[in-house]
């Protein structure tokens, strides 16, 4: 079995969450102005949860990230908790009250997850549609993230990928359901093969209570079951892992 002594992983520390939210921040700029230069538009999909807040109120804040050529950004989620759009615990509602209303991105290149429909199928189904329609994909053909910007959870999770839940790893789907048997809420999120197929990925992780599972991921031999954040690993070399000092003691 193959373990992480077979790949390099690009992990960047830096010394609180304070600095991982404007170290998120230069990356997502600088690959925003990379893919602006050479295709005049930016294909990005982020992720929901604590680590990320700050980051994305700094979208709405530095004047770097105001400026942007927002009309140039489609933007889009990884996964989404089936909540109504205004719920607290909804991903594009974060993504709403941090930044969205503060920058000049058209309404038009806001993608999210619809969470409206009562069969869930039916919303997976429609969010691969936009995707399909926004990218200008055929039928059998992957999108191409610029950025994912995704976490990881306390048992090695990222986006919506559980090891207790029965997303398909490989499906031709761009989007699925996921039905969590737990009190945890169901979600639809992108597929492994989405995932895998971006340009470049940033995985973020901040504070102590992370530092156990970040050095199980990092060192164990690779168990796409168990951790499934490992499912990455044939990418590895596209993923930059921000982590702050708390997540990165035992490294």
């Amino acid at each position: 079995m193959e373990t992480f002594a077979n790949y390099k992983p690009n992990v960047e520390i830096v010394s609180d969450g304070e600095s991982l939210a404007r170290r998120s921040l230069e990356f997502f700029i600088a690959e925003v102005e990379k893919a602006i230069k050479t295709k005049d538009t930016f294909y990005v999909a982020i992720s929901g949860g604590h680590t990320p807040r700050r980051f994305f109120e700094l979208l709405g804040e530095m004047p770097e990230a105001k400026t942007l050529p927002w009309d140039k950004i489609q933007l889009f989620w990884v996964d989404e908790r089936y909540v109504p759009a205004d719920s607290q615990w909804s991903n594009y509602g974060l993504a709403a009250s941090t930044f969205l209303s503060k920058v000049a991105i058209p309404e038009e290149n806001v993608h999210r997850i619809p969470t409206e429909y009562s069969d869930f199928k039916v919303a997976a189904r429609r969010y691969e549609e936009t995707i399909r329609e926004v990218f200008g994909l055929e039928e059998n053909q992957i999108p191409e993230f610029d950025l994912i910007v995704l976490g990881m959870g306390a048992e090695g999770d990222t986006g919506s990928l559980f090891s207790n839940s029965y997303a398909p790893l490989d499906t031709e789907n761009l989007a699925c359901v996921v039905y969590v048997l737990d009190e945890k809420l169901n979600r639809i999120t992108l597929t492994n093969p989405v995932l895998r197929a971006a340009s470049r990925l940033a995985v973020l992780v901040s504070g102590e209570e992370k530092a156990d599972i970040l050095k199980e991921v990092l060192t164990s031999e690779l168990d796409e079951v168990r951790y499934p954040i490992h499912l990455l690993w044939p990418i590895l070399d596209k993923i930059t892992w921000l982590v702050d000092s708390g997540a990165a003691k035992f490294l």
